[in-house]
């Protein structure tokens, strides 16, 4: 059972390297926010209207929590089993669809817009995770863990390969920027944008987070390398703060549950526990210095010396 830590600093706040003691509040403690999710995933941060929207997968709903009452509400059902979300540059939502098989963009009147749902004919398997990048392409993660029940999405054939993709929004043009990835999931971009993260999470004999260069006025990927070996962790969702450390939604175990953090050279800094496994996460806030972290069940915040890579 959820217990609020009655101590300041949060016990739950661990640092593993003295680097991780500027990012630490002394009086800034672990929140849960909400719960009754049976699968949260995909948080994105509204500043302009000071809330948060996430996903609740097996539900089939996009869930909203405003920042000035702490109320939970129904923002979409059915989202077509959304995973993923994050906004353009434009502030439009951005939308990984299980059930769909495709990436949506809600525009300003609430209408629909499909983005991505096939590539050379052949359908997409279940879009992920998206990250936009300042020359508004958008990169997706499409592994097939949508396809493999009627849980989180729907028993469907694999038509094509766990791509990595970037879609060039002028042309709609969709390309696969990597096809070597076992299984992409989370991924992210540096702050100032020469490198993208990405998680693999069916890589053998551990799960990794690869590095990639980001090259040819941002449009491919060169130079794939393992940053980070998660040994017995289990990553999923990623982020970068603005000093270009690795915010990772982690589990494997009671003991690893929660938030791993690493710098960029892939040195673990410190860890932020929770009562299970962090789906997923984003910098929010007025000062973009909240983490929030979806769980499966709950929805959780904390507040942090450093703020998200915008």
């Amino acid at each position: 059972m959820w217990q609020p830590s009655e101590r300041y600093p949060d016990p739950r706040v661990q640092s593993l390297h003295g680097d991780f003691d500027q990012y630490r509040l002394g009086g800034a403690a672990v929140e849960r926010l909400a719960s009754g999710t049976r699968w949260g995933e995909g948080p994105v941060w509204f500043g302009d209207g000071r809330f948060l929207l996430w996903s609740d997968i097996p539900n089939d709903r996009i869930l909203k929590w405003e920042e000035s009452n702490g109320q939970v509400s129904v923002f979409r059902q059915s989202s077509q089993m959304a995973n993923g979300n994050t906004r353009d540059r434009q502030g439009r939502l951005l939308s990984c669809e299980h059930l769909g098989r495709r990436v949506t963009r809600t525009e300003y009147d609430g209408r629909l817009t499909i983005l991505a749902d096939s590539f050379e004919g052949k359908p997409l398997n279940s879009p992920n995770d998206i990250v936009v990048k300042s020359d508004d392409s958008i990169w997706f993660s499409d592994p097939p863990f949508g396809l493999q029940d009627h849980y989180q999405g729907q028993i469907a054939q694999q038509e094509l390969p766990a791509n990595l993709y970037r879609l060039d929004p002028d042309k709609r043009q969709l390309s696969v920027v990597a096809a070597d990835i076992e299984y992409p999931n989370g991924l992210c971009f540096s702050p100032d944008e020469s490198k993208l993260y990405v998680v693999a999470s069916r890589a053998q004999p551990h799960r990794v987070i690869y590095v990639f260069d980001v090259v040819d006025q941002g449009r491919y990927l060169n130079n794939k390398q393992v940053l980070i070996d998660c040994g017995p962790g289990a990553p999923d969702g990623i982020r970068c703060d603005e000093d270009g450390n690795l915010w990772c939604g982690w589990g494997g175990s009671e003991q690893l549950d929660g938030v791993r953090v690493f710098n960029s050279a892939g040195v673990a800094l410190g860890h932020i526990h929770l009562p299970e496994r962090c789906t997923n996460l984003c910098f929010g806030g007025r000062h973009l210095n909240r983490l929030f972290m979806t769980g499966g069940q709950n929805l959780y915040s904390l507040f942090v010396n450093t703020r998200g890579a915008v």
